[in-house]
């Protein structure tokens, strides 16, 4: 399981670049956190969550709870890859993280300013 040190330090990458973020420090935690708030944009996974089952089994928990929701699997190595996700990157670059929910979601920084951000229904 990744440290919760790991998990506070990936949820301060994120919010330093103004994304919300609710975090479970669980895969039990996750599925239920997806379960009460179905409209959140996204789930970044680290592998590290998955000792209870597979990742892709994983993935699969999640979307039968949120159909098409995006989830981003992130690993240490690049040599785990999982068919599931939407996106495997290394967890061990956070501007990769970034970069890819701001060409997704855009920037927040750059939105904050024009009013609410419009979620997905």
């Amino acid at each position: 399981m990744e440290p919760p040190e790991g998990l506070s330090a990936r949820k301060l990458v994120l919010e330093t670049g103004k994304f919300n973020v609710i975090t479970a420090y669980s895969l039990e935690e996750a599925l239920d956190t997806v379960s009460v708030f179905p409209k959140v944009d996204g789930v970044v996974l680290h592998v590290s969550m998955c000792q209870e089952m597979e990742c892709d089994e994983a993935i699969s928990q999640i979307r039968s709870r949120v159909p098409g929701m995006l989830v981003i699997a992130l690993s240490p190595t690049t040599s785990h890859t999982y068919k599931l996700a939407d996106y495997n990157i290394s967890s061990h670059e956070p501007h990769e993280l970034l970069d890819l929910l701001r060409s997704r979601f855009g920037d927040p920084r750059n939105l904050q300013a024009k009013g609410p951000v419009k979620r997905r229904a």
